[in-house]
């Protein structure tokens, strides 16, 4: 049973997270680079104590909740102290990277059990400061297991699902990156180029919730985001180049004044969500 956890990096996600824990009554050690993170997260309640080596030994579960590149050399600090059988998991977003050094530490670290893992929320705020205790409630988590133990993956799977998250979906890294690709990564992109538009700077009084939806993740931390699409670059280029295909489509309809081709490409559109959402 998972009671005592660890969380390195305490941003966004890693701060909510531990913030949740504590509500909920579990034993929560936190640690950040940044000591001025530190303090502001020990205020925001998202640990108890800092983590250390002495301490590490207790965890039932460590969490690294920060860029995927980062994630071997913080899991080393910790692992040579973990008791047999906890579990390290990481919050990353992508999943290829994080997985493949999982895979080099279990060897090295066989009693211990490693578990891919990001959870599908977020804000368009960065930092400990924007932490919500909220943040997951109802929430999806991705499970990507690298060591092959499911009694170690139902518990793991009951844990996020005992704290609020609305489901759990296991996959494998690879699914994982082409669907991030695609439900995140792209997202960011076409809002991203959306709002540079000059039209962007006079929208006031024009604008409603086409507007507000389709520009709320423009706002993005470019050190983070672009080191997750540039590892998952050839995923991501394959949706940037079919959305750009199929814009050029309503470009040409446009061009040629040929409303029937721009009312059967809208109507296409039309029909595909309303299926979607049935399901």
């Amino acid at each position: 049973m998972i009671r005592s956890v660890g969380i390195v990096g305490l941003g966004l996600m890693g701060a909510s997270f531990g913030r949740l824990l504590l509500r909920d009554g579990f034993k929560v050690f936190g640690a950040d680079r940044d000591p001025a993170v530190m303090e502001k997260a020990l205020l925001a309640k998202a640990y108890e104590e800092p983590l250390t080596e002495k301490n590490a030994s207790t965890l039932d579960l460590l969490v690294i909740a920060i860029f995927p590149r980062d994630f071997e050399k913080a899991a080393r600090e910790y692992l040579p102290y973990m008791k047999e059988g906890a579990v390290i998991l990481d919050f990353c977003g992508n999943k290829r990277i994080v997985t493949k050094a999982m895979k080099k530490l279990s060897a090295e670290y066989p009693s211990l059990v490693f578990c891919g893992g990001h959870p599908m929320a977020g804000r368009e705020y960065s930092g400990v400061e924007h932490s919500s205790v909220r943040l997951f409630d109802g929430a999806s988590m991705i499970l990507v297991p690298v060591t092959e133990n499911l009694f170690a993956l139902s518990e793991i799977k009951n844990f996020f699902l005992s704290v609020g998250f609305g489901g759990v979906v296991v996959t494998t890294a690879e699914n994982h990156d082409k669907m991030i690709a695609y439900t995140s990564q792209l997202c960011h992109i076409v809002s991203n180029a959306f709002i540079k538009s000059e039209s962007a700077r006079e929208h006031g009084g024009y604008s409603a919730g086409s507007y507000r939806d389709l520009t709320r993740v423009a706002r993005l931390n470019p050190d983070m985001w672009s080191a997750l699409m540039m590892d998952n670059a050839e995923y991501l280029k394959s949706e940037l180049d079919f959305l750009i295909a199929s814009l050029q489509k309503y470009s040409d309809a446009l061009s040629k004044k040929d409303e029937s081709e721009l009312r059967r490409l809208l109507a296409e559109g039309d029909k595909i969500k309303r299926e979607i959402d049935k399901k």
